[in-house]
């Protein structure tokens, strides 16, 4: 049965990718990272990302890939990937479909109001 976690920037499913379906798996996770393209990524971005995936999903490692433990994994990616928002790692992509800041208004840099925050 297939399993699957969705939260605003990652999408969690117990499926293996074949022949572009998903196919039900109970031993394999897939994730989509920010399927709406709401960030500007890096391939060392999504490697940070991918790798925190690959350390929550072994320290989960023996555990039921149960609904509850998936939004656990999520929401663990989620937090990851609002420091690496923050860390400036990844930025807003301006020209998203839709721009609803979810993760806080992006920083520009102005001189009038630098110090002062």
């Amino acid at each position: 049965m297939l399993t699957k976690s969705t939260t605003r920037h990652v999408r969690l499913y117990t499926a293996e990718i074949q022949k572009n379906k998903l196919v039900p798996s109970d031993k394999v996770l897939t994730l989509d990272v920010d399927p709406d393209n709401e960030f500007n990524w890096t391939a060392d971005a999504l490697q940070l990302v991918y790798r925190k995936f690959d350390e929550l999903v072994e320290a989960s490692s023996g555990e039921e890939l149960s609904e509850y433990n998936l939004r656990r994994i999520g929401s663990d990616l989620e937090h990851f990937i609002r420091q690496l928002l923050l860390q400036g790692t990844i930025s807003y992509n301006l020209g998203a479909r839709v721009l609803n800041y979810s993760m806080g208004l992006p920083k520009i840099e102005n001189p009038d109001t630098e110090g002062k925050w």
